[in-house]
């Protein structure tokens, strides 16, 4: 998992940083962060601002996986939202595969509240030396954390670096569990199981059916790519998660299709982009 996962640490963040040179009225998501944050790459990106490249860059990572980019701002929203929206519910963040998101450093209200940032060494490192570029430290309330997953604790390497299941905690699990086993969905769910009640947790997954190549949904492309290669090894359908998650401990709140997602959150830009079914977002609630 960790060598392919880490491989796609800064790509959604590139392409959130594209979407910025949108006029503010088209933009699905914000985040002035993302193109400083990157730390290599930003003099593509600048040759993204015209119009005419923007669109053909959009056409181009829709061509073979239409919805992607539609999806990736998305969720990103979406996830910005509950966070922002749970902040007077919740004493601590813990983003797992944090990559190279910024929302520890672009949403003031987090300042206030610590904020775990956790992913495999070849991320991590040259996201702190960006952070330090950009800001001239890293902002005290937040802590980047190195971690092979496939080899270490997380409970135990969380506890090392200061954080407590006690607090109730806003977990992030953004575009990670396809690129897991079930047993290391469980071993995470083992940690999760721990939380204090009401804390809050957010991730996608992958459809089950297109994983196991029974719908395509158009992706025939990214399924050699990323299934038939063994990039994504873990999918699961909509029906089996609140049974998953209750034996952790957790109930769901809300799973939802990228599809709603782009009526709340792309049709009122005027933009007409494809979504995509395969991906799907949970919300959750530990009890």
């Amino acid at each position: 998992m960790a060598k392919e996962a880490a491989k796609t640490g800064a790509g959604p963040t590139a392409l959130i940083a594209i979407e910025q040179y949108f006029p503010k009225k088209e933009r699905i998501v914000e985040d002035e962060l993302a193109y400083h944050i990157l730390p290599t790459g930003r003099a593509f990106l600048w040759f993204m601002r015209p119009k005419s490249l923007r669109d053909w860059m959009v056409r181009t990572t829709e061509k073979d996986m239409p919805g992607l980019w539609s999806g990736m701002m998305c969720r990103k929203r979406y996830i910005d939202e509950k966070l922002l929206d749970s902040l007077n519910q919740i004493n601590a963040v813990l983003n797992l595969g944090a990559g190279f998101d910024t929302r520890a450093y672009r949403f003031p209200a987090l300042t206030d509240i610590p904020v775990w940032e956790l992913d495999q060494p070849q991320n991590i490192e040259p996201k702190q030396a960006q952070i330090i570029k950009v800001f001239g430290k890293i902002p005290l309330h937040v802590k980047l954390v190195a971690i092979d997953f496939d080899r270490e604790d997380l409970g135990s390497v969380l506890e090392a670096n200061g954080y407590s299941t006690d607090v109730r905690t806003f977990f992030i699990w953004e575009a990670v569990t396809q690129y897991l086993t079930e047993k290391g969905i469980r071993t995470t769910f083992d940690f999760l199981a721990k939380a204090a009640s009401g804390s809050r947790l957010a991730f996608t997954y992958v459809l089950k059916d297109f994983l196991e190549g029974r719908a395509m949904y158009g992706w025939e492309k990214g399924y050699k790519k990323f299934v038939e290669n063994r990039i994504w090894i873990f999918g699961m359908e909509p029906e089996a998660w609140p049974d998953f998650l209750k034996e952790y401990g957790w109930r769901v709140i809300e799973d939802i299709g990228y599809e709603e997602l782009a009526e709340k959150y792309v049709k009122p830009t005027g933009r007409i982009l494809d979504s995509t079914p395969i991906e799907r977002m949970v919300y959750a609630e530990k009890l």
